[in-house]
């Protein structure tokens, strides 16, 4: 039964106590993902995958959203935040309480991680530990691979301090002149061309008389201990280790950009090079004389310094991903073929030429006989959504082929797929957008390779990301048109389509289709168009549609009825849609938000949105599909799509929700949403104070895992044995 507020006192669903901090969010998302590589439940090789997410997470939160607060520090920008902080109270919390974390990540892998890798026979040693034996061997590698590579860099009036790349691993070295008994100081750049963890040969391997899977030492320290080589004649007096992160964000006036490509691939080189440094990383035993001067040369602060008394840069952590221990890591998956599609006959790789085969149905076939929703990585994306692209680009009924192109792989059997099309003599078009954040220049390589093989390819509309996931195939069958198309979730690359979860529709609905249609048109060509029949379509109506159904379920409730919400994102950020939610929750709406990173809304807040209920679902594979699911008074409602709630997706980016018509789906995409909610191994509920605490089942009892439930569903339907 709905709780209906007890007081109908007048409240200002504005004001800035009732939301959360997006940064501040974002922590306590990082956290919970940190807290997987704590869980002793977690494989061990998996607690190391963990940990090195979580630092590879903050090397990107800092690379943009810190950048950017300390950029309106320094142009003095008024603007506050939700939670009514400026930028510089934002930097302060930020890193009070970053700080915590970052110890505690770097205790666990010190302390904990590498213990128990030692009792797997995996040994990460410090370099002083080796024995002599060990020490030649790396001495020998030294001299004879790495030493040709290093560049000493000295820093005096005449050299100044040498510019320092954005992520790289550094050496700040004193050594003294024995003449003049100077102290000298320079600057060694760990090359990025060698793995950061060296092995040691097989027969060097035991260790305390052990066999080893895997016996190693830190590229740094290799280095550390060899730099007599660099510097002769010196005597070498402290050395220790730095890692610097500067603003890499790009920003392209589009509107004044001759050429964006051009303009793209010039803010690329710089980001290389790198801005800025936002953030300096240095072990904790440096002295203060060179911390400062290191500090001063970067024109960093206090605040912007993180002592660290291990290992820097634990993203390098997947290194040990590759090591050949299955039992220390989750059970390997291999998505399945979606049970509809298993009739299909076998088609050409898209990597390759070839011609379909004549037995079986074609993909074609199956879409008109109904709607069929994919899931990954349960569903496997080459048996479904490349297949369908696969097949679409050699099957001969089919005249044209457009796609939007976010994020690819970059060996992309999608992009091969496309090029086979327009050779075979098809309209290709491809919206590559060029601004896809840190896969710019892979997207720059595939939009350069696709117009030379004669695709159409266009770069979006200016002031818009276009983050929205649609193939269009237009087939003559017969005398008739007809449109097939893929509209989902996620990104149309192989890779993380193992990883990430994603929802996509492939149908031939003809409303849908001439949706999409003028969607394409108005990317493009020149066109304004502002109404769709079916779909909802960011900037254009995609956040008036969700206010109005929000809304619709709170005006049910207010005549006597039962108002209902479930909504699955990455991220609720946007305050009208945050207000929305309050005053349905406020009329007595029974809300339920799975969100697996920042939340801006605060829930269980009495008169406010004590109907409202958040949780975050962190495991396996990373949650990236977004469901939206409305009661409607009993007509229910379900909605997938690209965009999560956020202001940027909502505003300034085109994106693509599509109504599920199809019965079955629409009940499929209820059950897992319901999975989720009674998920009491991988979520986690947020407090009104902001903090979550994770769900244990009740005394011991049996464990509901989302992804594993998932899983098993999977090979179930697709008959396949466990």
């Amino acid at each position: 039964m709905a709780k209906a507020p007890s007081v109908t006192s007048e409240i200002d669903l504005k004001d800035s106590q009732y939301y959360f901090n997006r940064e501040l969010s974002w922590l306590e998302f990082n956290h919970r993902v940190l807290y997987e590589a704590l869980d002793p439940r977690t494989p061990l090789l998996e607690r190391l995958k963990f940990t090195a997410i979580f630092c590879a997470n903050l090397d990107e939160f800092f690379m943009v959203r810190v950048a950017v607060l300390k950029q309106q520090v320094e142009a003095n920008v008024a603007v506050l935040s939700a939670d009514g902080r400026t930028a510089s109270e934002q930097l302060t919390e930020i890193s009070k309480r970053l700080r915590p974390l970052v110890q505690q990540q770097d205790h666990l892998f010190e302390h904990t991680l590498k213990n128990l890798l030692v009792e797997q026979g995996i040994h990460l040693i410090n370099y002083v530990d080796l024995h002599q034996e060990q020490r030649n061997y790396l001495h020998d590698y030294f001299e004879q691979n790495i030493f040709p590579v290093l560049t000493p860099l000295a820093v005096d009036p005449s050299h100044p301090f040498p510019y320092i790349s954005n992520l790289s691993l550094n050496l700040a070295v004193v050594v003294r002149d024995p003449d003049t008994d100077k102290e000298l100081f320079a600057r060694v750049k760990v090359p990025q061309v060698f793995p950061r963890f060296l092995a040691l040969s097989k027969e060097l391997r035991h260790q305390d008389g052990k066999a080893s899977i895997w016996t190693g030492v830190p590229l740094e320290q290799v280095v550390m201990h060899n730099l007599e080589a660099l510097f002769p004649g010196m005597i070498i007096q402290e050395c220790y280790p730095f890692r610097v992160t500067r603003n890499a964000d790009i920003s392209v006036e589009e509107d004044e950009a001759d050429d964006l490509l051009l303009a793209i691939e010039e803010e690329v080189r710089k980001r290389r090079i790198g801005k800025s440094a936002v953030r300096l990383e240095i072990h904790s035993s440096t002295p203060s004389n060179i911390k400062n001067r290191i500090m001063r040369d970067l024109g960093l602060e206090e605040i912007d310094v993180y002592d660290v008394d291990g290992l820097l840069g634990h993203k390098d952590l997947f290194y040990f991903l590759s090591l050949p221990c299955p039992e220390l890591k989750d059970p390997p998956w291999n998505p399945v073929t979606p049970p509809v599609l298993q009739g299909l006959r076998e088609i050409v790789d898209g990597n390759e030429d070839g011609i379909l085969e004549q037995d079986g149905e074609d993909i074609f076939t199956l879409i008109r006989n109904n709607d069929i929703l994919v899931h990954h990585p349960y569903h496997s994306f080459s048996a479904s959504v490349q297949q369908f692209i696969a097949q679409a680009a050699h099957d001969a009924h089919v005249l044209a082929i457009k796609m939007t192109l976010y994020r690819t792989s970059g060996d992309s059997p999608i992009v091969n797929s496309l090029i086979a099309a327009a050779e075979n003599g098809k309209q290709v078009a491809a919206l590559v957008e060029l601004k896809a954040r840190f896969d710019e220049e892979n997207n720059i390589t595939w939009a350069k390779k696709l117009e030379q093989a004669g695709v159409h390819v266009v770069y979006g509309l200016v002031g818009l990301k276009t983050h929205t996931k649609v193939v269009l195939v237009v087939r003559k069958e017969g005398d008739k048109i007809r449109r097939y198309f893929h509209i989902g979730t996620g990104n149309y690359n192989p890779k993380t389509a193992k990883l990430y979860t994603d929802l996509g529709l492939l149908s031939c609905r003809e409303d849908l289709g001439a949706d999409i249609t003028d969607l394409f048109n108005f990317l493009t060509g020149y066109s304004r168009q502002q109404s769709y029949r079916k779909l909802l379509i960011a900037p254009v109506s995609l956040r008036k549609r969700m206010l109005a159904m929000i809304d619709r379920e709170a005006k049910n409730c207010k005549n006597g009825g039962t108002g209902r919400i479930v909504a699955k994102m990455n991220a609720l950020v946007d305050k009208p849609i945050i207000e929305a939610l309050y005053a349905a929750s406020r009329a007595g709406v029974q809300i339920d938000l799975i969100i697996r990173g920042i939340c801006c809304l605060r829930p269980g807040l009495p008169e406010v949105s004590e109907n409202i209920r958040v949780i975050s679902i962190i495991g396996r594979f990373l949650e990236h599909s977004r469901i939206f699911y409305f009661y409607n008074d009993g007509q229910e409602e379900v909605y997938i799509g690209s965009a999560d709630w956020m202001t940027r997706n909502l505003t300034r980016r085109v994106e693509a929700v599509t109504p599920i018509d199809e019965p079955a789906i629409a009940k499929e995409l209820e059950e897992i949403l319901g999975i989720m909610l009674s998920d009491n191994r991988q979520a986690w509920e947020l407090q009104s104070d902001g903090s979550y605490i994770q769900r244990r089942a009740a005394n011991q009892g049996q464990e509901s895992s989302t992804h594993v439930i998932l899983m098993e569903k999977a090979l179930k339907s697709a008959g396949v044995s466990q």
